[in-house]
């Protein structure tokens, strides 16, 4: 699906810039094939705040529409629009912020706990009282195995969209990249970024941690 110019300009000059930037395209090359995705922070609907997620040849791969009123539930779309994942937070009273992840649309029927609506993964934020390393930002784990040890770790800072996703033996399987130059005079600042996916590691789900921390921490 190819969407509107304005887009697919902007997914091209992002990528663009790549070639001269040695440092960042170092490091790409250093992890092998990685796919690299242009997150826009922004919605296709106007009446919606989300994101629109392209691929550098400025094809639409994923699409978030939050509509008023359901802030505790955000849906991961594909380009067609059909729900990917399904972010839900963790409404029992904790001190600990935490959301749920499903497969696809979840809807009022998760109360039904069947296979279809338990959660896959749920990730919750590092607090600090609790942990003596301020650079995680929020632990994942694998929701059918307990919560005993976590399947992955994210440190960095989202807010200055510098991020790394670590599995348990501390490889890299996703990152968040800031692009801080200047491209045709327009400077994207932190509202399009670069979501650098590892090989091996699945793109939708590198998406839905995204969608997490920009709960957790905006």
């Amino acid at each position: 699906m190819k969407i509107v110019p304005f887009l697919k300009s902007l997914s091209r000059s992002v990528h663009n810039q790549e070639q001269h930037d040695q440092h960042d395209e170092q490091e790409l090359n250093t992890v092998g094939a990685c796919t690299t995705l242009t997150v826009w922070r922004k919605s296709l609907l106007i009446s919606c705040k989300g994101f629109t997620v392209i691929d550098s040849n400025g094809d639409l791969v994923y699409r978030v529409d939050n509509y008023v009123g359901h802030p505790e539930e955000v849906v991961l779309m594909d380009a067609s629009g059909k729900s990917v994942l399904t972010m839900r937070r963790r409404k029992k009273l904790t001190l600990v912020d935490s959301w749920f992840v499903h497969e696809g649309e979840v809807g009022d029927y998760c109360r039904t706990r069947t296979s279809k609506s338990s959660p896959t993964f749920c990730v919750r934020k590092n607090m600090n009282m609790l942990n003596a390393n301020p650079n995680i930002l929020a632990y994942v784990y694998r929701e059918a195995w307990g919560h005993k040890r976590y399947a992955y770790l994210i440190e960095g800072s989202y807010t200055h969209r510098s991020c790394k996703v670590l599995d348990e033996y501390r490889n890299v399987v996703a990152e968040i990249k800031r692009k801080e130059t200047n491209i045709g005079g327009v400077s994207y600042g932190v509202e399009v970024f670069h979501l650098i996916v590892h090989p091996g590691f699945d793109a939708g789900f590198a998406m839905a941690l995204v969608l997490v921390l920009d709960q957790l921490f905006s």
